[in-house]
């Protein structure tokens, strides 16, 4: 078995009492009640698992970080700069906050900035490797005398957030975020001081306005007029004039003191104008298939009239700009160069929505032999549609995700008995989550009121103690949810199911602002335009997320579920996110333009997006075909955006191929699918020619095989054509189009794309016109008849039981040996002895095994190479029976290496350091194993394949 796609993090914990508004009515909730009815489903409103934690009292008051200034309501959470409010290992202040172009950091005496611009990269153009801006400060900013004990949270806003100190003598706000070069100060109780990296070169010391460079970058510091500015001993101090604000700008780097002077006159004409509210508005217009969004500031002039301000543009926002002209110079930033407008106090962008479809057309399947093939496939999936591995929320989704796919393909070739079987098993999943019976503490959600977060039990990767990855768990089940719908409407009626479906929306990216149940899109960075995935963010890199392509997932699915049941708020908001994303997806994960990434990065890709940088990595494997493929699943109708390039396609996947050497080995139906939207003829020998692969987790054989041969017929995404309709797409192959439109609803719609070009799709139906017609005819030629080479249709492969000898393999698997590789534990940088920290995670699962009475032994390959101080740790766990509750957890004391290349033997010899649970018989169990490095400030080498070796005392 392939790993699963974790993106994991830290915690946070707390109790319940509530009263929440559920389609208008109020419905009060105490502590005592087991369930809170939404229309025929419920959730409960008991704890029923761990819940999210932190430092100090945090778990029972998660706004003890804010003011009492603070926004009422839900406190956001998975933002750039959550760090600052969810503290997880330093209870006073946080990780640097990364806004660009300018980062942050923040200490007891005020608040750092840093404008590094000089990209750290490790790792190989042909392995795993990271370019980060690190944090590198420049200057200090705060009160003279200043000693705050910690940094709270005043105040926050769209992409904006308001830090606050006390010592009980001083006191400063400051206010910082996205795409502002101005930090904004309100000082009582000293004069102002901005502390530098060395003696700062002054180039400008005039009244008011001082102007100097640190580390090569040029700031200027705006005091209220009338005051001025003196240097001693590395230290910029103003009385202010008795007036308590100031502000501090980064200028564009620039190469004369005239364009330096300039710009700073030019920012100083809004330098008092303090930018105190920040706020996104959406307008999605199906007629053109346009969606324009427009970034508004509301600015406070502390002196003068100036109302307008400056800001800095991330590569999606200014190639999209409309109605304004960004200037040069520019800023560089992780995300490449940021561009300049300056005296605005709103801009706008304006982007086509290419639309997405519920799935491909059958119009190549009828072909040769094909159509038996597929239906062969759809047949094997019948008994066990979703196939699951797990029982949490994550792989409950996958299950969902894989059970839609094949009722959306076996509908169109009208095999109505496999889409049935796989409607029966979305319908009885959903239904079963989706009500919160009493004493129910499994396949259930709860409502958390202190943190406004729906959590379901079983979570996985962090989902309930650190709330990362609800847009990734949630987004399958949205998704599935409106596959339903389009065939049993009343069970997704808002008085039946659809309330709960709501819940789920709301909670991962809430589209309705001032709803006291959640924060506005929890998950959503809405000036950087993507999701993040680590709810706390509290990583020296600051937030992150791996797997785009799972977030694309969860806003396809919102605007599926909203055309399908009449919602259009939630239909305009899949619109906004998946558009914004995809735009962002294109810069910052696959760099398209080649323009973002530093040159010496190497790779045309990164599998995870970092606030100071990216990686070609993942949290848990190494293989290019994860690193690459963790950012293409699930494959959708809703990830046509991934072809929008079909140049880039090809250059990814040769990346692929060149960085693996060789053709992909795991993940093989993901990658060929993806290559499918570039190369598809290629993709399809790919298929052919390698029947016996081993299905992703997520995919059944009769969903990869109907992609990749309709891709064929259909050719490539047609980008230059779109319809007034969500659900419709254009492909052109040899120059002739192919037009597709889906209509999940009970009356017949006509779809007109913008070349006049018509299509009248029937109820519940989709439709093509052009080049294919929709029972799968050749209308106009471009794919040669093909014939029945395909094996018969086989099962994806049952998990076995195995034997109690396990190795550790590539990709995060426990099963016989394989060939020698090798993995990498990341350093500590700090202590984490007891606490997988970055762990590579190795699972066996459906096992079947007595128990012999014994205990675990296991035998590590280890290897720090000359590095001094490293310590690995191991942690083995126990689920007896695969309902995702661990019984025996195993934490092994961590094994210190020697600073000399070569193996070592990490063995249980070196003795436990905590166990908790009785081990006993796996009836369907689960192993796992957690390796991670509990100190040291350099990575260790794990060889796995035929090495690494892990014995369960088991028979």
């Amino acid at each position: 078995m392939k790993p699963p796609v974790p993106h994991r993090r830290w915690a946070l914990a707390a109790a319940t009492a509530l009263a929440l508004v559920v389609g208008g009515l109020a419905i009060p909730v105490t502590p005592a009640a087991e369930a809170a009815p939404v229309g025929a489903g419920s959730y409960t409103t008991t704890p029923v698992g761990p819940l999210p934690s932190g430092c100090g009292a945090m778990s029972s008051n998660p706004r003890q970080f804010a003011t009492a200034n603070a926004p009422a309501g839900p406190i956001p959470t998975n933002d750039w700069w959550s760090s600052l409010l969810w503290k997880r290992t330093d209870c006073s202040f946080s990780e640097p906050l990364h806004a660009h172009p300018i980062s942050y950091d923040t200490f007891g005496d005020g608040l750092g900035f840093s404008a590094n611009s000089t990209p750290a990269i490790s790792g190989t153009a042909t392995g795993v490797g990271e370019f980060h801006y690190p944090y590198v400060q420049d200057i200090r900013v705060g009160v003279a005398g200043l000693s705050a004990p910690l940094v709270k949270v005043d105040g926050w806003t769209d992409w904006t957030v308001s830090p606050h100190w006390s010592d009980g003598t001083r006191t400063m706000r400051a206010t910082i975020g996205h795409g502002l070069p101005f930090a904004y100060f309100q000082t009582t109780g000293g004069n102002a001081q901005i502390s530098t990296a060395g003696t700062p070169d002054v180039w400008s010391n005039s009244g008011a306005t001082i102007g100097f460079r640190v580390n090569g970058h040029d700031y200027v510091g705006f005091a209220p007029s009338g005051a001025s500015w003196t240097v001693a001993s590395g230290r910029i101090s103003s009385t202010l004039a008795g007036r308590g604000y100031f502000s501090v700008a980064l200028l564009p780097p620039t190469s004369s003191a005239t364009d330096r002077a300039a710009l700073a006159a030019t920012y100083g004409q809004y330098a008092h104008a303090h930018v105190t509210g920040t706020q996104v508005s959406y307008a999605y217009n199906p007629a053109t298939s346009g969606l324009t969004t427009t970034y508004a500031f509301t600015t406070t002039a502390r002196e003068g009239t100036a109302t307008q301000t400056v800001v800095s543009l991330y590569p999606h926002q200014w190639k999209s700009l409309s109605g304004s002209t960004a200037i040069t110079p520019t800023y560089p930033s992780a995300r490449g160069r940021m561009k300049v407008l300056t005296g605005v106090n709103q801009f706008r962008t304006a982007m086509k929505f290419q639309g997405i479809l519920p799935e491909l057309p059958a119009v190549g399947d009828g072909s040769g032999g094909d159509l038996s093939t597929l239906t062969g496939h759809l047949t094997a999936t019948r008994a066990n549609p979703m196939d699951q591995r797990g029982n949490d929320t994550y792989w409950t989704g996958k299950g969902l995700g894989r059970a839609a796919r094949i009722a959306e393909i076996a509908d169109q070739v009208n095999d109505t008995t496999t889409r049935d079987s796989a409607l029966n098993a979305i319908r009885s999943t959903l239904t079963d989550w989706f009500t919160a019976s009493s004493g129910k503490t499994s396949r259930v959600f709860y409502y958390d009121n202190n943190w406004g977060t729906l959590i379901g039990y079983p979570a996985s990767y962090g989902s309930d103690q650190e709330l990362n990855d609800h847009h990734f768990h949630y987004g399958y089940y949205i998704a599935a949810a409106a596959t339903l719908a389009k065939f049993d409407p009343a069970w997704a009626a808002t008085s039946r199911y659809g309330g709960m479906v709501d819940l789920l929306i709301r909670d991962a990216n809430n589209y309705r602002r001032g709803d006291t149940q959640f924060p506005y899109l929890r998950d959503f960075d809405i000036y950087a335009g993507h999701d993040w995935a680590s709810g706390h963010g509290s990583f020296g890199s600051g937030n992150n997320q791996e797997s785009s392509s799972e977030g694309m997932n969860f806003a396809s699915a919102l605007i599926q579920w909203g055309q399908t049941t009449g919602n259009t708020a939630v239909r305009d908001a899949g619109v906004f996110l998946y558009t914004t994303q995809a735009a962002a997806i294109q810069e910052y994960w696959f760099d398209v333009s080649d323009q973002n990434f530093p040159a010496a990065f190497g790779h045309s890709t990164v599998g995870m997006v970092w606030g100071d940088g990216g990686a070609y990595a993942t949290w848990f494997s190494g293989e290019p075909e994860m690193i690459q493929g963790i950012n293409l699943l699930p494959v959708t109708g809703g990830h046509l955006y991934l072809g929008n390039n079909p140049a880039y396609v090809r250059t990814n996947y040769a990346e692929l191929v060149r960085n693996n050497g060789g053709q992909p080995t795991v993940w093989q139906d993901i990658l060929w699918q993806f290559q499918a939207l570039g190369d598809p003829d290629a993709a399809l020998a790919n298929l052919r020619a390698n029947p016996g692969y081993t299905p992703e987790e997520g995919e059944s054989r009769a969903h990869t095989f109907h992609w990749i041969r309709n891709l064929a017929a259909l050719g490539n995404v047609d980008t230059t054509v779109t319809g007034n309709h969500p659900l419709s797409a254009v492909f052109s192959r040899n120059g002739a189009r192919t037009y597709v439109a889906s209509n999940p609803t009970a009356t017949p719609i006509t779809v007109t794309f913008s070349n006049g070009t018509t299509l009248s799709v029937g109820a519940g139906k989709t439709a093509t016109t052009g080049a294919y017609t929709w029972s799968g005819g050749n209308a106009a030629g471009g794919v040669p008849p093909t014939t029945p080479t395909d094996p018969p249709p086989t099962t994806d492969p049952p998990t076995t039981p195995g034997n109690p000898t396990r190795y550790l393999l590539p990709g995060g698997g426990l099963g016989a040996a394989g060939s020698a590789a090798t993995t990498t534990v990341a350093a500590a940088n700090g202590n984490h002895d007891g606490t997988p920290t970055n762990a590579q995670v190795f699972t066996a699962t459906g096992l079947n095994l007595a128990y012999t009475g014994g205990q675990t032994a296991f035998d590590l390959f280890v290897d720090a190479g000359t590095a001094v101080g490293n310590g690995v740790q191991v942690r083995i766990s126990y689920d007896l029976t695969g309902n995702g509750s661990w019984e025996r957890v195993e934490t092994l004391r961590y094994f210190a290496t020697d600073p000399v290349t070569g193996y070592e033997h990490y063995t249980q010899n070196a003795g436990l350091s905590s166990a908790t649970g009785t081990l006993g018989g796996l009836s369907n169990g689960t192993v796992r194993v957690e390796v991670w490095s509990a100190i040291g400030n350099n990575p260790t080498t794990v060889g796995i394949g035929n090495q690494s070796v892990l014995r369960l005392p088991y028979s």
